[in-house]
């Protein structure tokens, strides 16, 4: 991709202040007009959100949108919505023991709320914040609980195919279990065994950099830096890895750009939150040094491989290995175009991975100038492109925020406009949280501020 390296955050100001206009009336497009009787809002088809049953994995999504859109604005009516439903409805994602999902669903609600609590933001009750805190405390062990150890001695946070599958994703949700440690809270076994969510997070988070990510190194024939695997598949005998997959990507040695895209917000954030751990903690794991160079090696190898790999104008095409792809050329001289007759871009991969870009460029200011800036300003280049057309959603008839979000291409899951070979135009839960988040990350940057996941235990 081409990076502006003249861009900055002023440069955005006015696209971010019109971006948050839009994103309310699409919550309150959304509150208004979706029948919740039918599920959990996942996708929109012909503009209007609907759901798929696989897993229960967006609704944290939803109202938490409406708590961000509340910290950005100061209007009461999305804090309500977002208390609400939290209030009412995210009981049930909390005991999930089905999903890897927890850091999705409970961290974009209970930890939003807790953190403007603790910001000051909202009205100081000690039961509010003790309904916060016990909701996250149980949902990093409830997460937790679903644990395959490996031959090295280390282990995973298996997904819902079952405890032989690691998928990427997971690396962005583990941030459940740091919150969850945070608050002095374990996972409690048989004869009150108690195991260290913290551990767990970080032999979590090593599995997936040893195996989800590649690094050039030769493991199989397509073996690039930062080519990033969706799932790794195990012997659950005797906890050996057996080979790479993918379930919604095109296969197991391609990359599906929404799972590198997860990987790079994930590690990064992981990093972010590593460096402020007592190093005590990390002794067991080889010390501070160690767990951050092998966390640093794979935020840097997926965000280079995003960056090489990316169209001209940071838009990224739902897989790279796409079957289709090599009929559009050389698409990275170019901006992406989602109405092309061969294979979908995905615009929700580019808002998870344009704030990984800007977390990893922020958190390298003091020791590598050069890559901070190419990081930094490559995840600025990307913001700028959604918050324009074709991508930020003005139609007040579509309930989306973010165009051009794919769901599942492999299973033929998403929209595709009547004329179209491929599906475009759309919008997810996931894409519309995470621009949310990235913009008010950035407006945050703007104010001379910052944010973490962490900040509501700390």
């Amino acid at each position: 991709m081409h990076i502006d390296q003249d861009l900055s955050l002023a440069d955005l100001r006015e696209q971010m202040d019109t971006f948050w206009k839009y994103s309310g009336r699409k919550i309150r497009s959304i509150q208004d007009h979706y029948d919740e009787s039918q599920g959990t809002p996942v996708f929109t088809a012909a503009g209007k959100y609907t759901t798929r049953g696989w897993t229960e994995w967006t609704q944290g999504f939803q109202y938490g949108s409406a708590i961000l859109q509340y910290e950005a604005t100061n209007d009461e009516h999305f804090l309500e919505y977002g208390r609400r439903g939290t209030v009412d409805r995210m009981a049930s994602h909390v005991g999930h023991f089905g999903v890897h999902d927890h850091g999705f669903n409970n961290v974009s609600t209970y930890g939003n709320l807790l953190r403007l609590l603790k910001d000051g933001r909202l009205p100081q009750n000690q039961w509010e914040r003790d309904f916060y805190e016990i909701a996250l405390k149980l949902s990093g062990a409830v997460q937790a609980r679903r644990w395959t150890p490996i031959h090295d001695g280390g282990g995973y946070l298996y997904s819902f195919n079952g405890p032989h599958s690691l998928f990427v994703d997971t690396i962005r949700t583990v941030r459940a279990l740091v919150v969850s440690h945070e608050l002095g809270h374990s996972l409690l076994g048989d004869n009150d065994v108690s195991v260290s969510l913290l551990d767990r997070a970080i032999q979590h988070g090593m599995a997936t950099a040893r195996y989800a990510i590649y690094y050039g190194e030769g493991r199989d024939s397509y073996d690039t830096w930062g080519r990033t695997a969706h799932e790794s598949v195990f012997n659950t005998n005797d906890g050996r890895y057996r080979c790479p997959n993918a379930q919604q990507g095109f296969s197991g040695f391609t990359t599906w750009t929404r799972g590198l895209a997860w990987a790079m917000l994930g590690f990064a954030e992981q990093l972010e939150y590593l460096a402020q751990v007592d190093a005590q903690q990390l002794e067991a794991h080889g010390g501070f040094a160690e767990v951050e160079a092998i966390f640093l090696q794979a935020a840097r190898a997926t965000c280079d491989f995003y960056l090489e790999h990316t169209a001209s104008d940071g838009i990224p095409y739902w897989d790279t290995g796409a079957p289709q792809l090599h009929r559009l050329g050389d698409y990275t001289t170019r901006p992406a175009d989602p109405y092309n007759d061969f294979e979908p871009v995905d615009s929700s991969a580019a808002a998870i991975g344009c704030q990984g870009l800007m977390r990893l460029g922020r958190y390298l200011e003091s020791r590598d100038p050069d890559s901070s800036r190419r990081y930094f300003q490559g995840g600025l280049t990307v913001l700028s492109t959604l918050l324009g057309e074709p991508y930020l959603s003005t139609d007040d008839g579509h309930q989306g925020l973010l165009l051009h979000s794919i769901y599942h291409r492999p299973n033929g899951w998403d929209y595709v406009p009547e004329g179209s070979k491929i599906p475009y135009g759309e919008s997810s839960m996931w894409g519309d949280y995470h621009i949310r988040e990235a913009v008010l990350y950035a407006g945050k940057l703007l104010a001379g501020n910052d944010y973490h996941f962490y900040d509501c235990v700390r």
